[in-house]
């Protein structure tokens, strides 16, 4: 199973819905994270916030594969995609163990297959670097195996079967 979140429109929301059963537009019509660490402690994998991000933990942590489209933002995440994906902390428990060689959070549902990021607009090089960094980070976090980076400058020419 593959989930695929992403900023962009309606339209071409509905195009990537033919590509995959869980796709998840960042539109914003939801609570941002309130750090209170429930879906750690009190009911591991659901958010305490009643919204249409309440079972978010579960469905990217049974996913195999994540596809994230995002609008690049000084380097990082667009904030309705940084939202979902923060969100999505209870994928993870508050328990630490080694994972090469470095401290991190158990995994709630175990290693994953490939993490694919695809940025559209403007990119500086230096955020560029930034992006390779922080998908190789969010790859070992999230117990992904392999990963993908993708820059493109529109969003126009992109086509559902690339992804």
């Amino acid at each position: 199973m593959r989930i695929i979140i992403h900023d962009l429109d309606e339209a071409f929301h509905e195009k990537l819905k033919t590509v995959s059963e869980d796709v998840m537009r960042a539109d914003g019509k939801y609570a941002p994270c309130q750090g209170c660490f429930n879906c750690w402690t009190k009911h591991p994998a659901t958010c305490s916030l009643k919204d249409s991000l309440h079972e978010m933990c579960r469905v990217v942590g049974q996913a195999e594969d994540m596809v994230i489209i995002t609008e690049n933002w000084y380097g990082g995440y667009s904030p309705a995609v940084k939202n979902i994906l923060d969100r999505s902390i209870g994928t993870s428990t508050p328990m630490s163990t080694y994972r090469s060689g470095e401290m991190h959070h158990t995994l709630r549902y175990g290693k994953k297959g490939k993490l694919k990021v695809i940025v559209y607009g403007d990119v500086s090089d230096n955020e560029k670097a930034t992006w390779e960094l922080m998908i190789e980070r969010n790859r070992i976090n999230h117990g992904y195996q392999d990963k993908e980076l993708v820059f493109v400058n529109s969003i126009d020419g992109l086509e559902v079967s690339e992804i």
